[in-house]
């Protein structure tokens, strides 16, 4: 089973992420912020994983570090859950429309972190969410998932679909990406033979 448990205990946050990367979308989410709850559920139910997540963090502040750090610990568990990535087809790419807004993501877990992220938003707010902070999650996720995520929204006029785009592209992209791939023979898809 592609399965793993994190932990993430800071000064700022306490995170708890269970992935299970065959599952079948199913999300139990608590995590203070209730715009990242939906833009979770879209990663779970379109990458058709499962996923469990709670936080508590220094709301009072701002929401930064505890988006950060769930993007952080949901990256870590991705790549415990991947370990040497052995058999899966490594790439993915997706292009999804929300009404008006269509965004692309492209994803490669080559064991090399980075983010490419094209988006400017049409305002700063979707309710009281700050949308630079859609950036911080992937940049968490990208640094310990180790891969390399372009994210561009091609055009929309709404805050709120230009980010559900995103996320539901990342995780078609993302589905794709940890697929097994059954012609593979169970290799790590490198020519270097390790990711």
């Amino acid at each position: 089973m592609r399965t793993a448990e994190i932990a993430r205990n800071t000064k700022e946050t306490q995170i708890r992420v269970k992935v299970n990367l065959d599952g079948t979308g199913l999300a139990k989410l608590d995590t203070g912020v209730p715009f990242l709850d939906h833009m979770l559920d879209q990663i779970a139910r379109h990458g058709l994983v499962d996923l469990e997540i709670s936080a508590k963090g220094d709301l009072e502040i701002d929401a930064h570090h505890t988006v950060e750090d769930i993007g952080i610990a949901l990256g870590q568990a991705f790549a415990a859950a991947l370990g040497d990535k052995r058999g899966i087809r490594r790439y993915g790419h997706a292009y999804v429309p929300l009404d008006e807004a269509l965004s692309r993501a492209v994803v490669d877990f080559s064991g090399r972190p980075g983010l490419e992220y094209g988006v400017c938003y049409v305002r700063a707010l979707v309710g009281e969410f700050d949308v630079d902070l859609v950036r911080e999650f992937f940049q968490g996720f990208v640094n310990h998932a180790l891969a390399t995520v372009h994210l561009d929204n091609l055009r929309g006029d709404n805050a709120h679909h230009q980010c559900e785009t995103l996320f539901k592209a990342f995780a078609r992209a993302l589905r794709a990406a940890i697929e097994p791939d059954p012609r593979s023979a169970g290799t790590v898809p490198s020519t270097k033979g390790v990711l």
